[in-house]
């Protein structure tokens, strides 16, 4: 009886012996796939954004068979391959787009994890331009808005003042947002300005009305000065090219306070010059109402951008219906900083890339009230109008009561007046809104500035 109970458990150990065999050889076979494991999370993301000198790590990863034995590991950056070990460190020495991947194969099958790897260059040589052509992103605004082949600066209004002297730079640091538009703007030879703002009212970009955080803070010496240096921080962190001081938040029912925020930009921009890196460009954003009076000099801005669209004759109860930024506006706008003593090739004038919405009309065709309209981005109006040739006109009676916008032949009259009379170029608000191709407004500008 022991010797059949001693033979019957020699049996047992032998069978569990061989299925162990057969199930490692199971796992194993030609029919086996590799595998990569991401243990550290490091192929989570599909990119990564650096600056060049810094490093993408790619480590604490494990490979199914084990590598060496029976699997062949290879790391190729642009389908070149740079290694062969578990673990990869890779340093750029030049800005651009890189795609690291490893791979690993047995039997000849092959298993496979991509990054992609987008570098700011540590120095570039901007493009030159006679003209500034320059969307102005809205806090939405991404890389993937700008056709960078046809603009000369690029500027994203990624820094709202909040009332306490703090500054929200959340709209840039999520998803690096900020650092992309960077990258890509220094890859192709454009400076990126940081737009620097208080609360916008919306689409249009004007300030909140009676909201005076930003020229609040600026008109406080102390407050300012702590401002500067965290901007300063901030831009040289960046690496940002400069600032642009959005200062058009002047709407406030008590004139006193508007005025002395107006008065205030200037004082901002020259320490901010005194503060930030050599060479960097600081502008102003500025009103065309009649707060334009209380500013103080900013000729030591690298150039003005002029608010020089929207009348404001057509909103509000019993407001007639109609083009809120006609040419005969944005030829007004710049006349008034010229008569107030700033040369032409120090002010870039304004073109809005949005329309003006009629939600609601009254019984005399007019606007209903303060909340029966709104703003409608072009590429928008492109997107729903039912009229293909909608681009070149400046009106769509199927959206809603009515839209009033400007299209192609509007923006190339108001290109050609720049480039005729010696300004230094137009910005578009918002470079998100715009269209693609060759509905594009800026695309338009580019073409007749170039």
């Amino acid at each position: 009886m022991k010797n059949i109970k001693y033979l019957m458990v020699c049996f047992f150990l032998l069978a569990v012996v061989v299925g162990c065999k057969k199930g490692q050889e199971a796992d194993f076979d030609e029919n086996f796939h590799p595998r990569i494991i991401d243990n550290g999370a490091v192929f989570t993301s599909p990119s990564r954004i650096i600056f060049e000198g810094q490093s993408a790590i790619y480590s604490r990863l494990t490979f199914s068979p084990k590598p060496l034995e029976k699997t062949k590991i290879s790391w190729k950056v642009n389908d070149v391959e740079v290694s062969t070990d578990t673990a990869f460190t890779f340093t750029p020495t030049s800005g651009g787009e890189f795609v690291v991947k490893v791979e690993a194969t047995y039997n000849g099958q092959t298993a496979t994890r991509i990054s992609k790897v987008l570098v700011s260059p540590a120095t570039y040589t901007p493009k030159s331009s006679a003209f500034v052509v320059m969307p102005y992103l809205s806090e939405n605004g991404v890389a993937a808005n700008i056709n960078w082949a046809i603009v000369s600066h690029v500027a994203f209004n990624g820094a709202r003042i909040l009332p306490d002297g703090g500054v929200d730079f959340s709209k840039g640091n999520l998803n690096q947002n900020i650092d992309e538009i960077v990258a890509r703007g220094h890859i192709n030879k454009t400076p990126v300005l940081l737009g620097v703002s208080g609360r916008l009212s919306g689409v249009d970009g004007w300030a909140l009305y009676n909201s005076v955080d930003f020229g609040t803070v600026i008109s406080s010496p102390a407050k300012r000065a702590t401002l500067v240096a965290t901007l300063a921080a901030y831009v040289t962190a960046r690496k940002l090219d400069g600032i642009d001081v959005m200062m058009t938040d002047l709407s406030n029912d008590n004139y006193s306070i508007s005025a002395k925020s107006a008065q205030s930009v200037g004082p901002f921009i020259a320490e901010l010059k005194a503060a930030l890196p050599a060479n960097s460009i600081v502008t102003a954003t500025v009103t065309t109402n009649y707060m334009h009076w209380e500013y103080t000099s900013l000729l030591h801005a690298d150039w003005v951008n002029v608010h020089a669209f929207e009348t404001g004759a057509n909103v509000g109860p019993g407001a007639p219906v109609g083009q809120q930024s006609p040419f005969w506006f944005m030829n007004d706008a710049a006349t008034l900083w010229v008569n107030k003593g700033y040369p032409k090739n120090k002010l870039v004038l304004g073109i809005p890339a949005f329309g003006l919405r009629y939600n609601e009309l009254d019984a005399n065709g007019n606007n209903a009230s303060w909340g029966s309209y709104d703003y409608i981005a072009y590429k928008d109006i492109i997107a729903t109008s039912k009229d293909p040739q909608i681009h070149t006109k400046e009106y769509d009676a199927t959206i809603a009561k009515g839209v009033y916008f400007n299209g192609i032949p509007l923006v190339t009259e108001k290109a050609n007046y720049i480039k005729t009379n010696g300004f230094k170029g137009a910005y578009i608000w918002a470079g998100d809104y715009d269209a693609a191709d060759s509905k594009s407004l800026i695309k338009t500008i580019y073409d007749i500035l170039k």
